[in-house]
């Protein structure tokens, strides 16, 4: 039986960290898993930025509730939920991707949570497992599971290597040119007709 397991900013929805810094202004806050591979260096740095800046959650909320999905992310997953399970490994935080599930129906998400203060300041955030998107595709796996992944950044490679399929999905040319194993889609016709012979 098999599991699609999907990256969700930058496959599904728009980056919502560029989305932010286009909203405040704040060009620094652009720099995403697809320009920084260490996930806790990456993170550091924003809340350092947010602090800066005197940002918490509720500004960051504010953008996420006009971010819409990218054009046909909703009827892909609604068809590839139709012929498989799907669970998007992603990590963002439940207190962003909440609003975003609603607007591509409520499909599964594992991701992680922010620490925030009774202000609204964000504190840090707590991962739900360390390299969550490699170590949830080897705990499917051991449970009978054939994993299909697909993803954009850095963070996704260990998830789609590890993989029956892996699939980059509008990558960077830099990462596409650094692992040429992976097959690279740019539509969500190329991505599910992949997912498809994959499955066959």
């Amino acid at each position: 039986m098999y599991i699609t397991c999907l990256d969700l900013e930058g496959v599904l929805v728009p980056e919502i960290w560029i989305a932010f810094a286009e909203a405040s202004g704040i060009p620094e806050l652009r720099k995403t898993t697809r320009d920084e591979p260490d996930y806790d260096k990456l993170m550091k740095y924003r809340l350092a930025i947010l602090k800066e800046h005197g940002l918490g959650l509720k500004e960051i909320q504010e953008t996420i509730a006009k971010i819409e999905p990218m054009e046909g992310a909703k009827a892909f997953l609604d068809e590839l939920r139709s012929i498989c399970q799907v669970i998007i490994i992603s990590d963002t935080f439940s207190q962003f991707a909440t609003p975003l599930m609603q607007k591509l129906g409520w499909p599964t998400i594992f991701c992680n949570s922010l620490e925030v203060a009774e202000d609204g300041t964000i504190t840090g955030y707590k991962m739900r497992c360390e390299k969550s998107k490699l170590t949830t595709v080897k705990a499917l796996q051991s449970i009978g599971f054939d994993t299909i992944a697909s993803g954009d950044s850095f963070n996704d490679l260990g998830m789609i290597e590890a993989s029956k399929a892996g699939f980059l999905f509008r990558s960077t040319e830099q990462i596409k040119k650094d692992y040429p194993q992976f097959p690279a889609y740019e539509t969500y016709d190329e991505l599910l007709a992949a997912i498809k012979a994959a499955m066959n």
